[in-house]
């Protein structure tokens, strides 16, 4: 059986064993579809992100106490939602309009094939 994740970002640590990856940009739509029954790997620290992410695209989630642990296997799906130009909260806790309008977010599905 094949799982389906939603993160912010791929690690080398959610691998499990040597892999063969496929990364597919994907829609707004397509993504949203896929998080719905999705396992959610954030935590509450990208918790100002995760806000931008349901005010942009309607897309919204649980976020976890503690994120699990991911160990992509064969057939394993991770859908990314990539965020560029939006600074580090070090003082505050939520993102201008200004600093939102100014960024970009893509989503990309990354499929597993162990070898």
């Amino acid at each position: 059986m094949s799982n389906t994740y939603f993160g912010f970002a791929v690690s080398d640590s959610m691998f499990n064993g040597d892999s063969d990856i496929r990364r597919k940009a994907i829609s707004e739509d397509e993504a949203a579809r896929l998080i719905k029954d999705a396992i959610i790997c954030l935590n509450p620290s990208h918790k100002a992100t995760i806000s931008v992410m349901t005010e942009k695209f309607g897309i919204q989630v649980e976020i976890p106490e503690t994120p699990p642990r991911v160990s992509l296997s064969n057939g394993d799906s991770l859908v990314v939602m990539g965020v560029r130009g939006l600074p580090r909260l070090t003082d505050r806790h939520e993102y201008s309009p200004e600093e939102i309008s100014g960024a970009t977010f893509k989503f990309s599905l990354y499929t597993i094939s162990t070898r």
